[in-house]
This record gives structure tokens, sequence and C-alpha cells, in this order.
């Protein structure tokens, strides 16, 4: 029954070029190339990472349960991002590894492994390609040699810089963002005579390195190494062609980020590089996006743990994924214990009604046939709108009352209604929306976590009832094994020797 059932609209995405929805039409069906902005690799991933990889992932499924396939490419940005998201300061990888006192790859590499790990765990599929900058720099000079040719970039001391005023006298720059260029040039700041840039809002394309630098290329313009905004374009074009169907990211990319990208692209080739443009917005805590450049951040590590001062408990995967699917990935959402413990108790009751309905026998008669198929074609019209995952799954959840209602109730259903069900929760449910039915297995990190605090609350207790020698013993046990606790103002603590 999965995909005998016939989608009867069409699929309609929101593209951030025009601001509204339009009708999917791929350029070459039924291939799709679909192009996102993944990590920077210099810290563990946190909750805001989540949220575009789970997104996209969703978009990646849907699209392969429409019949389509899709190249889906997502990057690693391991050279060229530089502090504050500017073309100043110090690049992000090489500052960790100074700190760490490491190779700026051997960073690169660890939170490239730790990324992909946490995503494994949220049940996030791997894109079709996961290239890296660095191992692109050819395809990044010669993108730069193409718009040097064209006229819109200048070299300036062994960097050059996209001529961003050059470029509006024929194109928009802003058009993703809704940016003036009117609006850029009065916050141009007094140039000082050692700014390269003949304008603040031109963007780096290639920059020279300093004799500290250590991640840097030979070029024709001298030693140096590329401008963030350069890779996806590069990559982009090499694995997808110079036109695809679909560029995603953060809405935190809108601008510089996205829109230097189109510029690249239209100056490099002469037309923009995807047909649609789509963005998840942030979460935010009070209100705030979380990042790390903010210091507001919880890692992913930290959520499945429970160890961060901010949290409650420890929160499972799938809760973490169920709270973001709760939400539109174009809407903005919040953070709080509660919304999570909310998701996961709403969770937990859609994976025991898909549970319930494996217990379900069937009749000739099918009774409920009617309701069953507008849950059915109403999963498919929210999911076909834009990817609308929340009203997905409140269909779900009245699938579910029927589900309950059967049981409680000894009510008989058809094999057609149960069949109906099963591809909600079957195909809908995991393969869509990738949730499982079954929570996923704490590791053995969690685990221990988990084991030692326990330990912990016994010792608590047996002090509270002064029952002392229980208290010592379990300290001395635990340091015989190599756990150190330590009693502090706030509670005990525990470390390995």
């Amino acid at each position: 029954m999965m995909k005998s059932i016939a989608m009867k609209e069409q699929l309609k995405v929101h593209n951030s070029i025009s601001g509204k929805k339009e009708a999917f039409e791929p350029i070459a069906p039924p291939h799709v190339g679909m192009y996102v902005c993944g990590p920077t690799v210099y810290g563990d991933p946190h909750l805001g990472h989540a949220r575009p990889a789970i997104t996209f992932d969703v978009v990646f499924r849907f699209l392969r349960f429409l019949g389509y396939k899709v190249r889906y490419v997502r990057n690693i940005t391991d050279v060229g991002h530089l502090e504050h998201d500017s073309d100043d300061g110090e690049d992000k990888i090489q500052k960790k590894a100074r700190i760490e006192q490491l190779e700026p790859m051997e960073v690169a590499q660890y939170y490239t492994n730790r990324y992909v790990e946490f995503m494994n765990r949220l049940n996030v599929l791997h894109p079709s390609i996961e290239p890296r900058a660095s191992g692109h720099i050819i395809e990044q000079i010669d993108l730069v040699q193409s718009i040097l040719k064209a006229g819109y970039a200048y070299e300036s001391n062994g960097s050059v810089y996209f001529d961003v005023k050059k470029y509006s006298e024929k194109y928009h720059y802003g058009k993703l963002s809704g940016r003036k260029l009117e609006d850029l040039l009065e916050n141009t700041r007094v140039l000082d005579g050692q700014d390269e840039k003949r304008f603040s809002a031109d963007f780096a394309l290639w920059k020279k390195a300093t004799p500290e630098h250590i991640m840097k290329w030979n070029s024709p313009w001298g030693i140096g190494f590329p401008g963030w905004h350069l890779e996806c374009s590069a990559m982009g074009m090499k694995y997808l062609g110079e036109h695809f169907d679909i560029h995603g990211g953060g809405m935190d990319l809108l601008f510089p980020h996205h829109e230097s990208e189109i510029a690249q692209c239209v100056a490099g080739t002469g037309h923009e590089p995807a047909k649609y443009w789509l963005h998840n917005n942030m979460i935010t805590i009070n209100g705030q996006k979380m990042g790390k450049s903010l210091g507001n951040f919880i890692t992913l590590e930290e959520l499945f743990s429970g160890s961060h001062h901010l949290l409650e408990q420890e929160y499972n995967p799938m809760t973490i994924r169920f709270f973001i699917l709760q939400a539109h990935y174009r809407s903005t959402l919040d953070f709080s214990n509660h919304a999570l413990q909310s998701a996961q108790k709403a969770y937990q009751r859609l994976t025991d009604a898909a549970k319930k309905l494996t217990t379900l026998k069937a009749t000739e008669t099918d009774q409920n046939i009617n309701r069953v198929e507008q849950l059915v074609d109403a999963v498919h019209k929210a999911l076909l709108d834009d990817f609308n995952s929340p009203v997905a799954l409140a269909q779900l959840f009245e699938a579910s009352k029927l589900i309950n209602q059967a049981v409680e109730e000894k009510i008989t259903m058809g094999n057609k209604e149960i069949e109906a069900l099963h591809y909600l929760f079957g195909n809908i449910f995991t393969e869509v929306l990738g949730l499982q039915l079954q929570e996923t297995q704490c590791s053995a990190k969690d685990m221990t976590a988990q084991l030692m605090n326990l330990m912990l609350e016994v010792r608590n207790q047996s002090k509270t009832d002064k029952n002392y020698a229980m208290s010592d013993y379990i300290r001395n046990e635990l340091d015989k094994i190599g756990v150190v606790v330590k009693d502090t103002k706030d509670g005990a603590t525990w470390d390995l020797k």
C-alpha cells in the first residue's frame, strides 16, 4: 500500500527568492539536485545544528518517497570560515587548533566524526555526497578566475574581493535577503587607508595568508585561502551543475552567505545557482538565537546525557527529533524543558499507539475506511504543502485515537483500515518523518553517566539517612575502580582518575 496511495496534489515549497509558495517542478525530472550548507567543524554539534539537519533530512526523505532520484550534497566547512562570519579575524578551526595544540585537520576530522555520530543518533540520513572545502581548492580558484575575467572582482594586496557595486550595476545584490544597495552604502564606514576593500559590502573570494596562518595554498594571487562564501558555490557547481533544484540552509545564512553565493554564481556563470531556496528558522533560548558565538548553546551530547545546567533531565534523540518536527521548519522554535518534556510524552503516545496497532486483528468488513483514508489524505496534503510536519503529526495523533479506541473498546477493524494505519505509522512516521518506533539505545558513555548519577543519588540518600558507612563505602568502592567522587556545596560530582 505504501507507494500505491496516490498523492492528490502537487508538492509546493516556499521559495525564499520569491517569498511565496511555488509548485515544485524539477529541472530534469525525475532527478533532483539539492545542496544544503553543512557545519563548520570546530566544536560539538548543538541543538541549533540539529534543526537544519532534520529539516532537510525530511525534505530528502519525502522527495525520495515521491519517487524522485535525489542527489543530496551537504558540505563540511573546514577552512575559510573566519571569526564573526566576516572577512577579518582568525579561521575558526585554526583558532581551535592553536588553543588545543593540534593540527587544524585533526580538529576538523574529530568534529566531523562527532557531527556524523550525533546525526546518526538523530536518524538523519547521510547525504549522497559530503564534500570538504579543503578538498576543493582548485575548483574555488577556478571560480575566482571566472569572476575576475567577467569583471566583477578585483585584486588587492594579494587578496581578491567581489565588487558588489559593479555587480549591482547589472544585477540585484540583495535579491534573496531584501537588502538594498543604498542601505549598504549608507552603512559604509570610512576607509582608514589600510582596508583592502573598495566598499565595505565587498566580500573576500580569496584572502592573502599572513605568515602565521597555517591553512593556506598557492594561487595566482599568492599564498592564501578561499573566502567562506566561495566553497558552496564551487562545490555545488561541481556536483550538481551550474543550475540545480534546491539550495537549503538556516535562515541566518540568508545574508551575507547565500546572497553572496548567488552573486558569485551569476558573475561566474551568468545565471543563479538554484531554482528554489529553502530556509529553516532558528531555535532560540529565551528569544535569542542559539549559537556557538553567543555561548548560549546546548550540545547534543549534553541533551542526550542531561548534563547541561539548563536541563532538568536527559532527552532521547527521538524526543529531540520530534520536538523539532512539531514546529514548521520556517517558524521559530523556542527551547524549554517543558517543551521537550511535552514532546517526549507526545512521541511516546504515538509509539504506544503504533505498538497497539500490531495487536489488532482484521475483519473483512471495513467500517471506518473513509475516516482512515481522510487521515491519509490529510497527511499527504500537509507534507505536500511545504513539508508541513506539525499538521502531519496532528493527523497521526488522530490515527492513534482510532487505534486506542479499537483496543480499549475491542472494536474490530477491516483489512483496508489496518493497512492504511500501518502505512501512516510504518511509512509516513518512520520513512518520511524519520521517527523510530522504538527509542534508540543509549551509548555506552551515556549509560555510564546515567549509572554514575544513580550511584551518587543513592550515596546522597545514604548521607541524608545518616548512613555514613554506606556513603563512605560507595565512595571508596568507586575509587577502587578509578572513579573520584568530590563533594561540593552544590552536590557530589564524579570524574575519572
